[in-house]
């Protein structure tokens, strides 16, 4: 929360308008989304599944399909030394996410997630996630968009160079 003209507001409502101001033109509505290969995709991460992740209907929740998300996007920053969550003044949050299931996953599979970068901005990135089982199509995909923020303000900042050099790797 954040306290202007002495009312308290969310934070995430300055997060939005710095996304809004590098949003892409209004566009038209797009068509049904499908599975994509994994030649759609820069880098990938294997992940996995546990017995917990399955659900009453026998295969992974949808919750646990944002988590893989995250473990994907932000260990490949950490690795190469882009994103320190300790003690970085720069910090990625979250504002928007979404993703489509086309096929089922269950315990005790090893699924890949692949990611990719769709569209960065000066403060702001969308990446794009597409999750794979057995097969060469995703059984999920989806995106998520990060403002990068001072940690302690939380406040949108400029990418660092050296993230936005690793991130366009991923365009």
């Amino acid at each position: 929360m954040s306290v202007r003209a002495g009312r308290r507001e969310p934070c995430t409502a300055a997060l939005r308008q710095c996304w809004q101001n590098e949003a892409m033109p209004e566009s038209r509505p797009q068509p049904k989304p499908t599975a994509e290969p994994r030649s759609a995709y820069r880098a990938f991460r294997s992940i996995a599944t546990r017995w917990m992740d399955n659900d009453a209907y026998g295969h992974v929740n949808n919750v646990v399909y944002y988590s893989w998300f995250d473990t994907a996007v932000n260990a490949y920053l950490i690795e190469r030394g882009v994103l320190d969550i300790h003690q970085g003044e720069t910090i990625g949050l979250v504002i928007e996410t979404q993703c489509n299931y086309f096929a089922p996953l269950a315990f005790p599979e090893t699924v890949e997630v692949g990611i990719r970068v769709a569209k960065l901005g000066s403060s702001s990135v969308r990446y794009e996630v597409g999750i794979f089982g057995a097969s060469d199509l995703t059984a999920a995909k989806g995106h998520f968009v990060h403002v990068y923020v001072d940690k302690s303000t939380r406040r949108p900042v400029p990418l660092p160079a050296p993230l936005k050099t690793v991130l366009e790797t991923l365009l």
